[in-house]
């Protein structure tokens, strides 16, 4: 993929630059199978083990205009591990204001499906650095990695599906990381119609939304339930 930046949502047009510098790029491997299904878990209840092997990279020069300002869903802002957005005012000393900054990260993903039981893991590693604005000439660059993994079973074939999961993220300003368990059921035996129950732990959660049932900077319990249609 290639764009002008990593968002669009609450990003008018007046506030993009004219460069195509966003590249994103993933290469996929599926050696047993030649596929691997779509979504998480094992919903299709593969007979023969199916494996998936990935590597991604997106390279990004954002500048302070283009990051969006508001809380729609799947935003993308830059932010240290503490949650801060990169472009605060005065973040990192008084009189630093970082305007331009380039985004890069790598990450590499595996998993397995068998017989309605999944397992899958992500691993990814984050630089940012050629920072330019007031104060920004002695800044180094930023370095994080972290890491997902989620588990799940089929407990009724297409109906009933339990999983757990958890992340966590290392850095220089934090590390955040979380804890999930669920179940999922599928009343008509297919993805198109799901309610979902999950229980999560939040350890100073580095992401908040208004669309997503937790806070930036939370640490503590959150149960919530959903009904979803995917159309």
């Amino acid at each position: 993929m290639i764009g002008n930046n990593l968002s669009t949502l609450g990003v008018s047009a007046a506030q993009l630059n004219n460069g195509f510098n966003t590249i994103s790029t993933s290469l996929v491997w599926t050696p047993s199978t030649g596929e691997f299904g779509p979504g998480f878990g094992d919903f299709e209840n593969h007979e023969k083990l199916a494996t998936r092997l990935a590597g991604h990279f997106t390279r990004s020069d954002e500048d302070k205009q283009e990051q969006p300002s508001s809380d729609q869903f799947e935003n993308t802002q830059i932010r240290l591990e503490d949650g801060s957005v990169i472009f605060t005012p005065n973040l990192f000393g008084p009189g630093i204001l970082i305007n331009d900054v380039t985004y890069k990260m790598v990450a590499f993903d595996g998993g397995l499906k068998y017989r309605g039981y999944s397992f899958e893991a992500e691993h990814f590693l984050r630089w940012l650095d050629h920072f330019q604005g007031p104060g920004t000439a002695g800044l180094p660059a930023i370095f994080s990695h972290g890491f997902q993994m989620q588990a799940s079973a089929m407990a009724v074939p297409k109906t009933v599906q339990f999983y757990l999961g958890g992340s966590t993220v290392y850095g220089k300003y934090g590390n955040p990381w979380d804890f999930r368990s669920g179940v999922s059921y599928f009343p008509f035996k297919n993805r198109v119609v799901r309610w979902n129950n999950e229980f999560l732990y939040l350890h100073q959660s580095a992401v908040g939304y208004t669309s997503v049932p937790f806070a930036l900077g939370g640490t503590g319990p959150v149960f919530h339930t959903n009904l979803e249609l995917a159309f």
